[in-house]
């Protein structure tokens, strides 16, 4: 069956009509008999053809239903030439015979019974090449694909990409309406060339028109609006309308958010926009448990209402138990309500109201403690947000030698840049954090500046990344004040999950003459690496090593001590992240046994 290419004024053009013809059909289960094969010793070509085919996909999964095989192997023809269009090859051959016949000469009632052998034979032909590539008139600044250009291999992607370029450069300059108008698609056999001829209307520059609403149950008509924040009057912007929909679904409010453009425009030069919301349900709550051999069990739950009062309001409980049957310490619990309102000085700014209060039983102390503070974060990007705050704290502290209270009121600015591609197993990109707060203290606690940093990298290698290289830095200080007019949540210990496997948790301190055990630092440098090896799409292998270090003064001044530790971890990949199981032992500065960690996610 041979197919051969002229086309003219058809919409995208019958090379992309043929190349999704064959999607409306549902792959066949299994064969027992394909034979498939592909004329020219194109090694790259065959590949490409074997892994488009319907037939042997069907032949893979044990498919043996005759008129399944007859349906798939009539949709082969349109799959198998999608596949050339986009290598660039408009001359192939293909012949697909059921048991001998022709699959495209048996009419399709006429479903072949008992069906025993398919033979395929595809003759792609040579590449063509661009004769003429041309699209046209352009906005300012659009850029191409390079491959659509005289004498470079006319791949029918190419012109798809190259059309939608030219559409989204003109849309991108405000004209919301711009289209491929006519185009013009002339395949020459016997010089092997293609001549490609695309013309584009960009019709007028348009402004946003008013926001209508559909589908909101709970949520208020007037809040939607506000925290969607499309410029309405402004000229029209593809980036400004995808903000505006990413601003309703970082709510999560929304089970889907999809802003629609008016098919007509409205006189004189506005284009209105239609957001069309399924809200989530309101309540949700979720648990978490971690295990780590010194540092005991870790439960934690949140309980969350996504609308509160209806304008968006996001109210959340969180509560955690932790260091159950830890080692050298007591059980910790406390309990926090946050409140976030989003679109609070502006849309893309979220003002924040949390109280915590809470307990902890540490080897060299308790304490009690009450936090509460009011916040706003200001959505820079979507991959940055910058944070400022007013909080205050209060700390009962019972040392053995008596009790002490800490009281401070601190001012944290803060940044938090994303990069990475997943959240919970990343293999590509980076993340930071950093905050720098300054606090007044009251009392006997002193004032100073306190400074946190944490940072992480990761690269993939090899195939679907298999082997993945993270790396993360930790510095945590305080500037001002000493060990002994700072409350202990303020100083640093190292050791345990969070900072150096293999080493006890906090076992890593000064001596305390108060007390005559041990104390935090001032400051805190970790370091951490992890290869993690894929030995199935569900199973992977890790090895690590942590390092860790404390200061007496500052961040990393007076007298410093530091320990190491290394060890071997196993991920089993769930929906909700890769369940953890971590055994390290210490590598220097420390003592003790093996230790061991289970959690759910990735240790960072």
């Amino acid at each position: 069956m041979r197919r051969m290419v002229k086309v003219k004024d058809q919409g995208w053009g019958a090379a992309a009509l043929v190349l999704g013809a064959g999607l409306f059909v549902t792959p066949a289960h299994a064969l027992d008999q394909v034979d498939f094969t592909v004329l020219g010793g194109d090694a790259a070509v065959e590949t490409s053809l074997r892994g488009a085919s319907f037939l042997l996909a069907a032949q893979a999964e044990g498919s043996s239903n005759d008129q399944d095989l007859f349906a798939t192997a009539r949709a082969e023809y349109g799959r198998l030439l999608g596949a050339l269009y986009a290598m660039g090859r408009y001359s192939g051959v293909i012949e697909i015979r059921i048991d001998g016949r022709e699959a495209a000469d048996i009419a399709p009632l006429d479903t072949p019974k008992n069906i025993r052998r398919i033979a395929l034979t595809v003759n792609p032909g040579p590449a063509f090449t661009f004769d003429v590539a041309r699209v046209g008139p352009l906005a300012a600044d659009t850029a191409l694909p390079k491959g659509f250009a005289k004498g470079q291999v006319a791949q029918s992607d190419v012109i798809s990409v190259a059309a939608g370029a030219a559409v989204d450069g003109w849309r991108t300059a405000g004209h919301a309406k711009a289209t491929v108008t006519d185009q013009d698609i002339t395949a020459d056999h016997a010089a092997a060339t293609l001549d490609a001829k695309l013309t584009v209307t960009a019709g007028p520059r348009l402004r946003f028109g008013p926001l209508a609403v559909q589908g909101q149950d709970r949520m208020e008509l007037r809040r939607i609006v506000k925290i969607a924040g499309l410029p309405t009057g402004e000229q029209f912007s593809p980036e400004a309308l995808e903000d505006a929909a990413e601003r309703l679904r970082r709510t999560g409010i929304f089970r889907s958010v999809a802003l629609e453009e008016d098919a007509d425009i409205t006189a004189p030069d506005t284009l209105g926009i239609t957001a069309k919301l399924v809200e989530e349900r309101p309540r949700r709550f979720g648990f978490g448990v971690e295990v780590a051999s010194s540092e005991g069990a870790k439960v934690n739950g949140f309980w969350l209402h996504r609308n509160l009062l209806g304008g968006g309001e996001r109210l959340r409980v969180d509560g955690e138990i932790a260091q159950i049957g830890a080692q050298n310490s007591g059980v910790d619990y406390s309990l926090g309500v946050t409140l976030d309102r989003p679109a609070t000085l502006s849309a893309d700014t979220t003002g924040t109201a949390f109280f915590r209060i809470g307990h902890e039983a540490e080897e060299d102390y308790t304490q009690d403690f009450v936090e509460t503070g009011l916040g706003f974060t200001q959505y820079v990007s979507r991959e940055m947000t910058a944070r400022v705050g007013l909080e205050y704290s209060q700390y009962q502290v019972k040392f053995a030698t008596g009790s002490v209270d800490f009281r401070t009121l601190g001012l944290p600015v803060g940044v938090n840049w994303d990069k990475r591609n997943s959240k919970t197993d990343a293999t590509k990109g980076f993340y930071i954090d950093a905050e720098a707060a300054p606090f007044l203290g009251f009392g006997g606690t002193a004032s100073g500046l306190r400074l946190e940093l944490d940072a992480r990298a990761y690269r993939g290698f090899g195939v679907n990344d298999r082997i993945t290289l993270a790396g993360r830095v930790q510095l945590r200080g305080v500037e001002g004040g000493d060990i002994t007019t700072l409350p202990p949540e303020y100083l640093s210990y190292s050791g345990g999950g969070g900072t150096v496997r293999g080493q006890e948790y906090r076992s890593l301190g000064f001596a305390s003459a108060r007390t005559g055990r041990l104390t935090g630092g001032t400051g805190f440098v970790g370091a951490s690496v992890e290869v993690r090896t894929k030995v199935t799409d569900t199973i992977g292998i890790v090895g690590f090593a942590d390092y860790g270090r404390i200061a007496s003064s500052g961040l990393f001044g007076g007298q410093t001590l530091d320990h190491a530790g290394a060890g071997l971890g196993v991920r089993y990949a769930t929906g909700l992240g890769p369940i953890r199981l971590d055994v390290a032992a210490p590598v220097s500065g420390g003592k003790g046994g093996v230790q061991i960690y289970i959690g759910i996610g990735q240790s960072f």
